[in-house]
Order: C-alpha cells, then sequence, then structure tokens
C-alpha cells in the first residue's frame, strides 16, 4: 500500500488531474473506509477532488470531496439531499437515453457513462462515446466517460464532447510507468482534443 501512495502522489505532482475517483475492489467496509483515509489527504494536498465511488457513508466518514451513485435514481436523490452541495454527487450506471434524462432530473454535480471496472478494450464503449455527444449537445450538466486500456482513448473520449475522461488500466498499467502515462494524457489532450476559447 505504500508504495501506491507514493505513486499516487508522484502522478498528481507531475500530471494535470482534476479527480481522483476511490472503488472498494472488493473490500470490506473497514479496509475500505482505511484505504480512503489514507489516499484522501494526498489527493487532496494537490487540489485534486477525491471521489468516494457507491458508499455514501464512507464517503462522509473520510471527508471527500464527493459521491459517485451508480445504484438507481432513489439512491441518488437521497444522496443529493444529504451531501448536496457541501460535497459533490455524481451519478453512474446510466445505460441509456431515457436513464440519463432521469438523473438529469435529479440536478446532480456531473454523470458518468462507463464501468470503472471495464476498460478491457484500447478504446471506450462506443454505447457511452455516443452518449456523451448526445448529452453534450443537449444538458448543461458535465459528463465523465470511462475510457479504454490506451491512452489514446483519452482523445476519443474529449472529442465525444464530454468534459472529463475516466482513466485506470492506460496509465497504471502504461509501460512507460504510470507517472508518464498520466503526463502523456495531458499531452495528447493538449495536441487533439478540443479546444474551448477562454472566457
Amino acid at each position: 500500500m505504500e508504495g501506491r501512495i507514493e505513486l499516487l502522489d508522484h502522478i498528481l505532482a507531475a500530471a494535470d488531474v482534476a479527480c481522483v475517483v476511490i472503488g472498494s475492489s472488493g473490500l470490506d467496509e473497514q479496509a475500505f473506509l482505511g484505504r480512503c483515509k489514507t489516499l484522501i489527504p494526498i489527493i487532496q494536498k494537490h487540489d485534486v477532488a477525491a471521489i468516494i465511488a457507491g458508499d455514501t457513508r464512507i464517503a462522509g466518514r473520510a471527508d471527500a470531496d464527493g459521491i459517485l451513485i451508480e445504484n438507481g435514481l432513489d439512491a441518488l436523490k437521497d444522496a443529493i439531499a444529504r451531501f448536496s452541495p457541501q460535497k459533490m454527487v455524481g451519478c453512474g450506471g446510466i445505460r441509456g437515453r431515457h436513464k440519463a434524462l432521469e438523473a438529469g432530473e435529479c440536478d446532480p454535480d456531473f454523470v458518468f457513462f462507463g464501468n470503472l471496472d471495464r476498460d478491457i478494450r484500447p478504446g471506450p464503449h462506443r454505447k457511452n462515446l455516443a452518449l456523451a455527444n448526445w448529452w453534450a449537445e443537449l444538458v448543461e450538466i458535465p459528463c465523465a466517460v470511462m475510457g479504454g486500456g490506451s491512452l489514446q482513448s483519452a482523445v476519443d473520449v474529449a472529442l465525444s464532447g464530454a468534459e472529463f475522461v475516466v482513466l485506470n488500466k492506460a496509465v497504471f498499467e502504461y509501460t512507460g510507468g504510470p507517472v508518464e502515462g498520466a503526463c502523456k494524457v495531458n499531452e495528447l489532450l493538449e495536441e487533439f482534443g478540443p479546444k474551448f476559447d477562454e472566457e
């Protein structure tokens, strides 16, 4: 665990990262809480948001910046009522346009298209890209999309109109190491991603 903490610290010091999503990876509640309490101060010291996936209790106890809700609208509404605006509340587990619009009506801080542990192919899932493209043209709420196992997938996500790309294996399993991988993602987005006019 100590090596992973140092690695995360190095990544966040070297690259431009908006947030880190922490999942339980099958840990029991106490172990997950311990992981979060260890990682969140490292994340926050770099002015990066720490988002807990799926567990509102631990998000509160570990002083996370936000929560990703993936188990339905009732859970989303409950989390928004309890935590917003003190913490960001995002909605995942969205499988189609109808569910996306229902989630949008709850006014979350962001929506997430994809599965955190399904970046098994080099590119992002085409359905997630299509949802992001449709959403970006229709709704002002920001969206994030799960990328694939390659660094290039970050560009594919950015060109869909999504405000944020979520990467896991592409960075952490990059042949040159995760720090270099994260920095290369920044370079790819700077070179090939969409350009936004500064206001």
